[in-house]
């Protein structure tokens, strides 16, 4: 819950407006300000205060208890001209709050994190729990100062800045195979050798504790799959958990889930587990789990609930590597067990966005888009994309970039990148699945890889936002390119879209080694449809030479046409009104 608290009368109305924009995630504290701050901090999770810095400062220093548990606090002007993120950047999510804030307010968001600053990824900002001198290591990023990285995991990370790198493979100091590190430290034991001052950034789910100037970062790499009896006790399921965990030198902190067969899902000792732990609760089939090959099987599972594995199955059900076979609790009072763990690391999946820029215009770039540009560590693209968006860039992020006509091999790159388990994004214009990236990455990616698709504006929308409403009933998009599609199939498309009384937009419509084909497909229409059809011609659509234009069918001349027009016909209801080219919904009232 957010908290809103203001003072005045030109800060109550900014804190309205707040309020009606987010009714279920707000609170309004009224009365005297100190009181309401007072409560505010208390009971919420985030507070926006519409009041001098100053003041809030005064108010908060006395609650201030530590930054993992204080609020993120954002102050609002009473011009309402900045959004200023006072406390609680990271932790408290003030950061984002305070971009939040200046979307609805029309504010300019004043966010003052070194790491913001320079757009370097804060490391207490990863989506996964960190632990160690975040502080330190931060500050080392920030200076310069060489980092290693020493990734005993392979995770998708975003992009680093390059002063943080991976010692090279047999260096002095270099980290450990994953086998090695299991096999020399466990819970409890010394650090490993060649830890010292030396900033480092570790990836790990070994129970170790950093070093001097060490920050872990523990991702959710660890699956226990579990069975119980009917009643078990949660403090058992529990027990047998955290032990199992400790016995192997396993950190708690990258237990992703809980994994059970679909017969324990309300068995409560199970369910209470997963949720002090905070991770979810996952359940199989019984024939799914006894499908699942494991080590230990048991006849009374298979009795019980149709399956010869529980713990073992559940965990190895997504794959991965068994590292604590199936363990029963112990019970002080001697009576049989009642819960039984296994545990499996999962291998880390690589993650490909698949990113749609618009039509180029930088304020119709999404949101979504930016934060995938800046969570990738690899970005693939064709040259003159990634020069549109290179200042989005984290420093550190690998470009991989080529020029027109590449597109499937930029596609098995993304790909690749992705199937090392590396964060990638793969950028196109418009909206990435429409004429662009998204079909040939998708037609190469199995499912052992994440992929994310993120939408944007395609140039037919950034078109008939131009033109007015030509888009305002049934429409097609056909592109008139014959590389990929034979020129009969394309006609065919033309003459379909002509029958059926559907408006068109031409991608692709001309250029100069392919010239007829639009004057043809001009022809196939106007079999159907009046000389007199409205017609807009778009080029660059929201570039700084865009260009819009409204014709008719007769008028049009094929010449003024190249590979940045979008070329939108009318239907036999499209009208020219008022210089704007219209096409009704369709409905009775409208005389349609």
């Amino acid at each position: 819950m957010i908290g809103l608290i203001s003072g005045t009368k030109s800060g109550g109305g900014a804190c309205a407006r707040l309020a009606s924009a987010w009714p279920a995630r707000t609170r309004v504290y009224e009365g005297p300000v100190r009181e309401a701050f007072e409560r505010a901090f208390r009971e919420c999770e985030q507070v926006v205060c519409f009041l001098a810095t100053g003041a809030v400062v005064r108010l908060a220093a006395p609650l201030l208890a530590g930054k993992a548990v204080d609020p993120g606090v954002v102050c609002v002007d009473e011009g309402g001209r900045f959004a200023v993120a006072l406390l609680g950047g990271h932790a408290g999510g003030a950061n984002a709050l305070a971009r939040a804030v200046g979307e609805v307010l029309g504010a300019e968001p004043v966010i003052t994190t070194a790491t913001d600053a320079v757009a370097v990824p804060g490391l207490d900002m990863l989506g996964f729990p960190v632990e160690g001198d975040v502080a330190g290591v931060t500050r080392a990023m920030l200076d310069g100062e060489p980092v290693a990285l020493e990734a005993e995991l392979v995770w998708p990370l975003p992009a680093l800045p390059s002063n943080v790198s991976a010692p090279e493979a047999g260096a002095a100091g270099a980290v450990p195979t994953l086998p090695q590190a299991l096999g020399s430290a466990r819970a409890g034991d010394a650090p490993l050798a060649g830890r010292g001052e030396e900033p480092v950034v570790r990836v790990s789910d070994r129970t170790l504790e950093p070093a001097l100037r060490e920050v872990v970062l523990r991702p959710p790499s660890l699956v226990v799959g579990v069975g119980a009896s009917k009643g078990a006790p949660v403090d058992e399921v529990l027990g047998l958990v955290r032990d199992s965990l400790r016995g192997a030198g396993l950190s708690a902190l990258c237990v992703r889930e809980l994994a059970t067969v679909d017969a324990k899902r309300d068995e409560a000792g199970i369910v209470e587990a997963a949720g002090r732990l905070g991770v979810p609760l996952v359940t199989y089939a019984a024939e799914e789990l006894a499908a699942v090959e494991v080590p230990n099987p048991s006849g009374a599972p298979l009795a019980a609930v149709g399956t010869a594995s529980v713990a073992e199955a559940a965990a190895l059900r997504g794959g991965g590597e068994l590292l604590v076979p199936k363990r029963k609790s112990e019970r002080a009072d001697g009576r049989p067990a009642m819960a039984t763990c296994a545990i499996v690391r999962r291998p880390a999946r690589g993650r490909l966005a698949v990113v749609g820029l618009g039509p180029g215009a930088r304020d119709l770039l999404t949101p979504r888009a930016r934060d995938e540009l800046r969570r990738a560590a690899v970005l693939v693209g064709l040259d003159q994309y990634v020069d549109q968006i290179r200042d989005l860039l984290r420093p550190g992020t690998r470009v991989i970039e080529s020029g027109l006509g590449a597109e499937e091999e930029r596609a098995r790159t993304a790909v690749a990148e992705a199937r090392a388990g590396r964060a990638v994004a793969l950028i196109g214009s418009g909206d990435a699945g429409v004429y662009a990236m998204a079909s040939p990455a998708l037609a190469e990616a199995g499912d052992d890889i994440d992929v994310v698709g993120v939408p944007g504006v395609t140039a037919a929308l950034a078109a008939g936002a131009l033109l007015g409403a030509p888009l305002g009933h049934d429409h097609v998009s056909i592109s008139l390119s014959d590389l990929h599609t034979p020129w009969e199939v394309i006609e065919r498309r033309v003459r379909a879209a002509a029958e059926a009384d559907l408006v068109v937009t031409f991608y692709n419509p001309r250029s100069r080694g392919r010239d007829w084909q639009l004057p043809k497909s001009l022809a196939l229409l106007a079999e159907h449809r009046a000389a007199s059809t409205p017609v807009g011609v778009v080029r660059n659509a929201s570039r700084p030479d865009e260009s819009v234009r409204l014709t008719t069918l007769a008028a049009l001349d094929p010449d003024s046409v190249d590979m940045m027009t979008v070329v939108t016909v009318g239907n036999t209801a499209t009208r020219a009104i008022a210089g704007r080219m219209v096409t009704p919904r369709g409905y009775r009232w409208q005389g349609v």
